[in-house]
């Protein structure tokens, strides 16, 4: 059932409240097993949500909501748990993250972005970029969440820029988060755990470095790098996350890594938090 869509239902911008400037993040997400199984990656982003400031609300753009051609936003008051995937067990499709919906945030965020006509979604719900994620992270559930689709046909400045207009959430107790990963090329695994490739781990050092130095643009040009850039992601669904993170980035913010670890030598688990000092 859709919820009314109406200006009275939502708060208007001056009427959310203003908090501290959250932190953002960017998360490699990995396979979706990681939201039933105990592992480093797992019990990191349980501490990560404990470590960090109770949000008024979860923003999450994730690599597996693209819509060539739009920008959406979910806005629905109890968005559903998409298992948008196949070939894993009963369990993982039994898992549920019935966490609310946050449509008074979702209507901010559309009066906020001028880049784009952002259209309010009722169908999509939480895939499992986000919701593999955040069940390990806010694992009661009870922090209001939301998504922002991809325009999957526009150029990755563009995303950058967008992101840019997004910044003013994270004074209104908005936590945002991107889900993704940072080298990700499932052509390439291999069964042996422990092996990296060299051009994977080139990318990942390289875009490393970028963050380090506050070289948004060397991250948002990646596709300079060439066949580097076209091993570590054939398609950049994985990688424009990231983008949106880093366009959240104030000179305030201070860049930490976690979860720094190449899996089946091109799958790059590297996540990132900033906070502001």
């Amino acid at each position: 059932m859709k919820t009314d869509a109406s200006p009275k239902h939502f708060k208007t911008l001056s009427q959310l409240p203003e908090t501290d400037t959250m932190p953002f993040m960017f998360v490699g997400h990995g396979s979706p097993m990681n939201a039933i199984t105990d592992n480093e990656f797992s019990r990191q982003w349980a501490a990560t949500g404990k470590s960090l400031p109770r949000p008024k609300a979860i923003l999450c753009i994730s690599a597996h909501w693209l819509t060539p051609g739009s920008t959406q936003v979910t806005a629905m008051d109890l968005p559903k748990t998409i298992h948008d995937f196949g070939g894993f067990p009963k369990a993982l499709f039994d898992a549920q993250y019935p966490a609310p919906g946050a449509p008074d945030y979702a209507q901010k965020t559309i009066e906020l972005i001028r880049k784009a006509e952002v259209v309010a979604d009722y169908e999509w719900g939480l895939d499992h970029g986000t919701w593999s994620v955040l069940i390990k992270m806010f694992p009661e559930a009870d922090v209001p969440v939301y998504q922002l689709s991809i325009d999957y046909a526009k150029e990755p400045r563009y995303h950058y820029e967008l992101a840019r207009e997004l910044y003013e959430l994270r004074n209104k107790g908005v936590l945002i988060l991107g889900s993704g990963n940072l080298v990700h090329n499932l052509r390439t695994l291999t069964m042996d755990e422990s092996e990296q490739y060299d051009w994977a781990v080139e990318f990942d050092e390289t875009m490393t470095s970028f963050m380090d130095n506050g070289d948004d643009m060397g991250v948002v040009d990646f596709l300079k790098m060439g066949t580097v850039a076209k091993l570590a992601h054939p398609t950049h669904d994985h990688f424009l996350p990231l983008i949106y993170a880093l366009g959240l980035r104030s000179e305030k913010d201070r860049i930490q890594y976690f979860n720094s670890k190449i899996l089946a030598g091109s799958i790059s688990m590297k996540s990132i938090i900033a906070h502001p000092e």
